[in-house]
């Protein structure tokens, strides 16, 4: 059983951040997995793709996949993703259910989120107000975190999470 700590949230909304920091603070290796490490890699370019909105579902169907292969190898993972799509969270929940999930939801204000979006300068305007509108809609969370506390608290919860029981993941729910 591998641990998977999801973190789920809006654009801009420090998934990346809180990565590296829980990474940095672990005593345990973690892979850290997101879409943008396979677009900033250059091995995946959605520019190259003539119908990436018929490309799209395979992609992710992928991605999803590899994921869950890592975890299924022993791996202890971070998972930065934004459950934006229909169906996802159902083939994720077929795809993690063996593996200890951590559902950790990041829910900044919006003026924060358009304030670091437009600080990137590296995602298209308004992506973040669109996902703050609907990404935590019907979801429940096993730790939330606002963004407003500081990071290293935020890194502490999490921590203190990995070694404790967790009876089911709200992931599941």
């Amino acid at each position: 059983m591998a641990l998977i700590l999801f973190l789920h949230g809006p654009s801009s909304s420090g998934k990346s951040t809180l990565a590296k920091a829980i990474r940095e603070a672990s005593s345990r290796p973690l892979l850290h997995l997101s879409i943008d490490h396979l677009r900033d890699s250059g091995a995946w370019e959605p520019q190259a793709y003539p119908d990436w909105a018929g490309a799209r579902a395979g992609f992710f169907s992928g991605f999803h996949r590899a994921v869950k292969a890592f975890a299924d190898a022993g791996n202890d993972l971070i998972l930065e993703h934004i459950l934006d799509t229909p169906g996802w969270h159902a083939d994720l929940q077929q795809l993690f259910c063996g593996h200890k999930v951590i559902f950790i939801g990041l829910t900044p204000s919006l003026s924060t989120l358009e304030t670091r979006e437009a600080a990137r300068g590296d995602r298209p305007a308004g992506s973040a107000a669109r996902d703050f509108e609907h990404v935590h809609r019907d979801l429940s969370y096993d730790l939330t975190l606002d963004g407003s506390a500081p990071l290293q608290e935020s890194v502490r919860s999490i921590l203190s999470m990995t070694s404790a029981p967790l009876a089911r993941s709200r992931f599941f729910n």
